[in-house]
């Protein structure tokens, strides 16, 4: 019974101690990710890691891929570290102006000349829509790509950089565009901001928030069920649709990169290669972690 009590105690008041197991490799999952991998018609990676037991499969894993829109994770950490200096406020007021307008993804575009905004409102958008205009905004606001790089060198990660608008890094943009990683770095990221290790616990906590509201959410996170948590962020350009996720799993969190790059499927529909294999282990990881829950994904009726 003092064991069990005193286990209690370790969980309540040192909840991290959880996560900082021995990291272990799962040949099984691997070998199973490998056999997806070597299908692909194209580069690609995974890395996934179970949190509780410390068991990872890694494939491709240290091969640096475009982020594309991924790279609004390490933006968004520039962002929060600014806030957690006081040099930027949650709820400072801002003018869109139609002079920072940018294509793609996004709602801020479609703002009229002159709207009242607000740092908040900049977040929000970057990583429920993945909002273009609000990221490069908020790039400036985290003082540029180079002083983001700065922070992801600080948490350790060698290869994840931000490469648009980032002096010196002009050639690393002509090959992986906006920003690049790797599937076990951004995994990593990630880790470390639902363990309240980035910038600081209630950075880290408000971070993870924001990614679990994704409007994207017809790829890796439509193989999880509805009532189970998902922090994720999507990332596609024409050559690299890729996806990372952390799964609040009943049975222990787990947390998974798939990239792709140079891809051969460039269509911009459900059915194109790189969607379905990250559909694929995302349905994989759910089973494999969780093959009692019974539960299938229904979506399909919405593609009718």
């Amino acid at each position: 019974m003092k064991k069990v009590i005193s286990l209690m105690l370790i969980t309540l008041v040192f909840p991290c101690a959880l996560f900082s197991q021995e990291r272990k490799p799962d040949r099984k999952l691997e070998k199973a990710l490998a056999a997806m991998v070597g299908e692909f018609k194209g580069t690609a990676g995974v890395y996934v890691l179970h949190v509780p037991s410390g068991r990872f499969a890694a494939v491709n894993a240290d091969t640096i891929f475009p982020t594309a829109s991924i790279v609004k994770v390490p933006l968004l950490v520039g962002l929060f570290d600014k806030i957690d200096k006081g040099e930027v406020k949650w709820n400072q007021p801002l003018v869109y102006h139609d002079s920072i307008k940018y294509g793609g993804s996004g709602l801020m575009q479609f703002f009229k000349d002159s709207s009242e905004t607000e740092v908040s409102v900049l977040a929000a958008l970057m990583m429920a829509y993945s909002d273009n205009t609000t990221s490069l905004w908020n790039q400036a606001l985290a003082g540029g790509g180079a002083q983001v790089n700065i922070l992801l060198e600080k948490y350790g990660l060698k290869d994840t950089r931000v490469n648009s608008r980032t002096p010196g890094r002009e050639e690393d943009r002509k090959v992986f565009g906006w920003g690049q990683t790797t599937p076990r770095e951004m995994s990593t990221l990630l880790l470390k901001i639902r363990n309240g290790e980035v910038v600081s616990k209630g950075a880290s906590e408000k971070m993870y928030r924001l990614m679990t509201k994704g409007y994207y959410d017809n790829q890796a996170v439509s193989e999880v069920p509805p009532y189970v948590q998902v922090a994720a962020k999507t990332g596609s350009v024409n050559e690299s649709r890729s996806e990372l996720a952390l799964v609040n799993a009943p049975h222990g969190d787990y947390v998974f990169y798939v990239g792709t790059k140079g891809i051969k499927d460039q269509r911009w529909e459900e059915e194109n290669e790189a969607v379905q294999l990250i559909r694929k282990v995302s349905a994989y990881l759910w089973a494999y972690y969780e093959p009692k829950s019974g539960w299938k994904p229904s979506w399909d009726v919405f593609k009718k």
